[in-house]
């Protein structure tokens, strides 16, 4: 019996020939994760080992993401906490206010992430690395302690679910779309503790931020990773962010799986998920009236450089409904100074959005858009559930950015074709 790609992963950094599902393993780790939320619990843990140092200073990642710029005082003693560890620490990749980013857009953006990793992070989007073809999970902040003391994650070696894409994406659908329109398929727990490996001739015809926004949502399938196969698409990305050495794994041909999914690209339309779950999902022709107070473009899922393209495609020489809120958030730092070279910031702004610095902002209810009673978002976050983005009898509609963006101008759910027509 073969392997999947993340078994293979997951054998050669355990030091094995082989693993099989349901298999405990302890496995060298490439890149340790943490944010501001989580690193705090796991310095107090990292503390209690009794370790002075962590196992290898570069392979270390802080990014403070979720509350900054700093919201209140707690969280200013949170960030102040974790700053001083990364120095005491001598922490290579420490990235704040400046430099700083989305965690999840800018861990491959500088090159921490290459193909053939082993990758644990304190937040359970770290799922995003498997867009390189890369073994990423989340776990909680106790193993990130450990994993920060060792070098060293205890797995339980994954089965798998193949999805067969076939077929090219039309009009306005994007990687948001198709994640979406699985997780719709399959359910919030279709993947439960699987890996999602993503393969066949439709890949060639995703771009890096499709399989970006893919990746980053297969934990809302209940999944351990999501993985894709690596290409030349993937090799470009790499050469161009990274020095490190990596390796390529290819699922062999008789890797067994629980399921397979074909799956025709070019049949799938714009779509939306509805309050609670990211698996309540209609398409774009089935949404019905359903008016919004506020839009949000941004997060680890769509705040890359072709999801402000889209949006601003949408918005240029249009306005804003009078009464929605639209606030964008760009991934990284070199995001916005591209999109401000490119004119994209400048349209966005121009027909009445506001543009943040990188953040998490309101995507888990932290700040800068929260909703209150009563409200509607449409959002391109990853999650929708009751009070995820502020009081608990607001609602979060989730779709892509194109559909987010044709939204706010007509302030009800709206298809991007109705604004600007695309083939």
């Amino acid at each position: 019996m073969g392997m999947t790609m993340s078994q293979k992963i997951l054998a050669a950094h355990a030091g094995l020939e082989k693993v099989e599902p349901g298999q405990l393993i302890e496995a060298q780790l490439d890149l340790v994760l943490g944010n501001d939320i989580t690193t705090p619990v796991a310095v107090k843990e990292f503390e209690k080992t009794g370790f002075t140092r962590v196992f290898d200073k570069s392979k270390v990642a802080i990014v403070p993401d979720h509350f900054t710029p700093n919201k209140d005082i707690k969280a200013a003693e949170q960030c102040k906490m974790i700053r001083c560890f990364a120095r005491q620490m001598d922490i290579e990749n420490y990235f704040e206010i400046g430099e700083m980013g989305i965690e999840h857009c800018l861990i491959p953006e500088k090159g921490l992430a290459v193909p053939g990793d082993l990758i644990i992070g304190a937040d359970s989007h770290t799922c995003t690395y498997g867009a390189l073809g890369a073994f990423s999970t989340g776990i909680g902040s106790t193993d990130m302690a450990a994993g920060m003391a060792t070098g060293k994650c205890w797995f339980k070696v994954p089965s798998a679910i193949k999805f067969v894409l076939k077929g090219k994406p039309k009009g306005w659908v994007s990687g948001k779309d198709i994640i979406l329109h699985i997780i719709g398929m399959i359910g919030v727990d279709g993947a439960l503790y699987k890996s999602m490996e993503f393969v066949g001739d439709g890949v060639k015809n995703l771009t890096m931020d499709d399989r970006f926004t893919m990746a980053n949502m297969a934990i809302e399938a209940g999944a351990k990773n999501g993985i894709f196969i690596v290409d030349d698409i993937t090799l470009d990305y790499v050469k161009k962010h990274s020095t490190k050495p990596f390796t390529v794994y290819e699922p062999d041909p008789d890797a067994v799986y629980d399921e397979v999914y074909e799956i025709d690209l070019g049949e799938i339309r714009p779509t939306v998920a509805f309050p609670h779950l990211p698996d309540n999902t209609r398409t774009i022709d089935e949404v019905g009236e359903i008016e919004i107070d506020q839009v949000v473009i941004g997060s680890c899922t769509n705040g890359r450089m072709e999801d402000l393209r889209a949006a601003a495609r949408i918005l240029k020489g249009n306005k804003v409904k009078k009464g929605v809120r639209v606030i964008v958030f760009p991934g990284t730092q070199n995001i916005y100074l591209e999109a401000l070279k490119e004119g994209l910031i400048q349209d966005m702004v121009e027909a009445g959005a506001v543009v943040s610095t990188p953040t998490c902002g309101p995507c888990l209810g932290g700040h800068m858009g929260i909703l209150a009673k009563g409200e509607r978002a449409i959002s391109t976050t990853n999650r929708n559930f009751v009070g995820r983005m502020g009081h608990p009898e607001s609602e979060v509609y989730l779709a892509s950015p194109a559909v987010a963006a044709a939204s706010a101008i007509t302030g009800k759910i709206t298809d991007p074709d109705t604004i600007l027509k695309r083939d």
